[in-house]
Parts: C-alpha cells; structure tokens; sequence
C-alpha cells in the first residue's frame, strides 16, 4: 500500500455530538474489509474509492477515514478515500473524495456523519472539499431516446424515464448545507472531474438471452459478423499493456479526445488494482489473424462492473472487434452476479452532427440507461480566508 496513506494513529478518534458514532482514520486493511462486507457491499463503493486507487493517483496524499460505533475495530457505517492537493505557496490542501464517500445517502441525519467529516478533513489542512454522492438523479431508457435525436437536442430535452426521489432529496439537501454543484445544474461539462452522466447496462434478474435480446439488431448483427470473421476475445496480461497504449493512441487521434493517461499510468493502475484484489482489473484482447485489433479495460468491485477504457486499430473494423469484446465483458460481468455493468461516461448530446453523439448512438445499442450521477459538489471549510482559497485555487485551476 502507498506510503502515503495516513496511519490510523496520527488522527484519534472523535465521538460526533449526541450520536454513539465515531469518525477517525483507519488503515488500509479495516477500508478494505469495509467495502468487502455485506454492508459495505450494499452501499455500492465504486472503484474510485477503493484504497488501491491512491496509489494510481500521482501528486495526491492519500488519506483513509471511516466513521461507525468503533471505526478501529472495524466496525464501520461509512469510509471515504481523501485524495488531497497541496495549493502551492501556502500549507493548505483541496481534499477531494471521487465518486465518494462511501455512505448511506437514504440517512436522513446525514448531518451526523457529514459534519464530523468536514471537520476532520479542516484540521487535517483542507481549505475545500469536493465530493461526488452516488445517489442517481435522473435515468433514460435507450428505448426513449433514439426517437429523439435530432438537431440541437440534448438529454435534458427528454422526459427522463425515472428521476430518483432519493438523488433529488440528496441535492436539496446538499444546497442547504452550503454545497455548490460543479458545473451548475446543466451539463456539468468543465466542472465534474468524473462523467456526470454514464451508461449503464442492469443485470439483476437477467439471463445471457435476455441481455441478447437487449441488443439492437445492429449490435447482434455485428457480434455475429465478428464470430463469423473469426474474432477471438481473450483476457490478456501486464504485458498486452504496451499494446493497449499504442491502440489508444491511435483511437484519441481518430475520435478527436485526448485524455492524457500515459503507459505508465496503466501498468500502475493495473498493478496496483491487482494486488488489492487478483483480478480486480482485466484487460480484454480482440484478435483477428493473430493481430490485436481492440483492447478494452474492465474492473469489478463487488457487485459492480466497468468497462473502464476501449482502444482499437484504425484497420479492419468491419470484422467489429469492440462488438465482440463488449458482448464477452457483458457475459462475463453476469457471470460474476454483478447487478450492472457500467459504460461509464456519455455525452448530453442528441444532435447527430455532433461527433461525439456517436459514443451515445454505440452504446444505446446495448438497450441500456443513460444514468444521470448527482455529479460532483463542492465547498469551502471554515471562514474567510479559506473562502479567499478557494477563490484562487478556482481560479488558479482555470489557468492550467
């Protein structure tokens, strides 16, 4: 484990007022029994919160807190990964929690773990603090939006099939405490570090045929094309790495997006996702004459699954190597009981012209939902001077 992590003796222990509830750092094998125990496991942690992520986070002290009757003895309610930032020039740090805390969000006293947490993370040096609650806000049926693509059109043009009464107590209540919502209450676009908006594919309660026929005909007739071609799907090794970075390459330059994550990156996730968990994280292959046409990223934890990052050549793509791939780390993820299998991030776009719609158009193939997050929300800790920090990080952030 990192050795950046805070040791659960240099933060005692605080009791929060009037609640038999007790908050202070804890270590990195209590975190990790957390999220493995049924009541950990129901709260959905993602992989953005599991310890092993401070070590794939460079430039980051990792910092681990739970909070419950006795958070050393690993009786836990809720557990969160602080990432936090020094700001430069000054011993202040922007702490940052991704995709997190890991808690029970239905809690109507949420104040009795919220505020003993900010409180930690302020005399831990935190001028500022972001979140992302993982309640839903708002979900679309793939059934639902195809009709309504067109010039101009967005998601929230749409009907939402479902808007969760939950997110939305969650936002409220987050507003009166203060919080404010990256990137405001529209597409979240330049605010939320992580998608706002995902894709995500249920699995509960569905056998393999059901998720067949919960593709599209294009999408069965294009993991048919592949098995015809002869497209074999295999899990490979740390050392298909080096030839997923280059297939990735290749996809930034011809899609148009660059999202700036090295080799190295990579071999340090995928080591370190690993030792935490043989198998936590998976690298898919899609071969075709010997050739790795296609390389995907898929990582599990719990009964959560996602396809984290595709790459593919610029050549043969009418054999459908990322058809294939999808479709086997579909089956695979049910094979394990995951209840989802999460696409993650989408654009808010319906509008055809728009290049980036064809992300969308390819994953509404798979008949899920696009899944609306609460996105990420942030606010200052304590009075005014960290108030004028937060200012100029805000602003020292935008300059980057």
């Amino acid at each position: 484990m990192s050795a950046l992590l805070v040791p659960s003796s240099s933060s005692p222990v605080r009791r929060a007022r009037n609640q038999g509830l007790a908050l202070g750092t804890i270590t990195p094998e209590t975190y990790r029994a957390f999220l493995a125990s049924p009541e950990g496991r129901a709260l959905g942690p993602g992989f953005l919160q599991c310890p092993s992520w401070a070590d794939v986070k460079e430039g980051w002290r990792a910092h681990l807190i739970g909070w419950g009757p006795d958070p050393q003895a690993g009786a836990l309610t809720g557990a969160a990964l602080v990432l936090l930032r020094q700001f430069p020039g000054t011993r202040k740090c922007f702490a940052y929690l991704p995709e997190g805390p890991v808690a029970d969000w239905s809690d109507p006293d949420v104040d009795a773990w919220l505020d003993p947490l900010l409180d930690h993370l302020r005399r831990a040096g935190a001028f500022a603090v972001r979140i992302g609650p993982s309640p839903a806000y708002r979900r679309w049926d793939a059934a639902r939006l195809k009709p309504h693509a067109g010039p101009g059109r967005r998601l929230g043009d749409v009907l939402a099939s479902e808007v969760d009464p939950l997110g939305s107590a969650v936002a409220d209540r987050l507003r009166l405490r203060g919080w404010r919502r990256c990137g405001g209450d529209g597409t979240g676009q330049g605010g939320d570090a992580q998608p706002r908006h995902v894709f995500q594919v249920p699995l509960s309660g569905r056998t393999p045929d059901d998720l067949w026929a919960g593709l599209n005909q294009e999408w069965r007739r294009n993991v048919r094309r592949a098995r015809k071609e002869g497209v074999e799907v295999v899990v490979g090794s740390a050392a298909d790495l080096p030839e997923f970075s280059r297939l990735l390459t290749l996809t930034e330059r011809r899609d148009g997006f660059r999202l700036g994550r090295s080799l190295a990156y990579y071999e340090r996730q995928y080591t370190a996702l690993n030792a935490e968990v043989p198998g936590r994280m998976k690298l898919y292959l899609a071969r075709h004459r010997g050739e790795i046409l296609a390389a995907h990223t898929m990582i599990t934890v719990g009964r959560r699954t996602w396809y984290q990052t595709g790459a593919s050549a610029d050549h043969r793509r009418e054999v459908r190597p990322s058809n294939a791939l999808q479709w086997r780390m579909l089956v695979d993820a049910h094979a394990t009981g995951a209840d989802v299998y999460d696409m993650r991030g989408v654009p808010s776009t319906l509008d055809p012209e728009e290049r980036a719609y064809g992300l969308l158009r390819w994953k509404l193939g798979t008949g899920g939902q696009v899944v609306e997050t609460l996105g990420e929300w942030e606010r200052p800790v304590g009075g005014s001077a960290n108030h004028a920090l937060h200012r100029a990080f805000q602003a020292y952030l935008n300059r980057r």
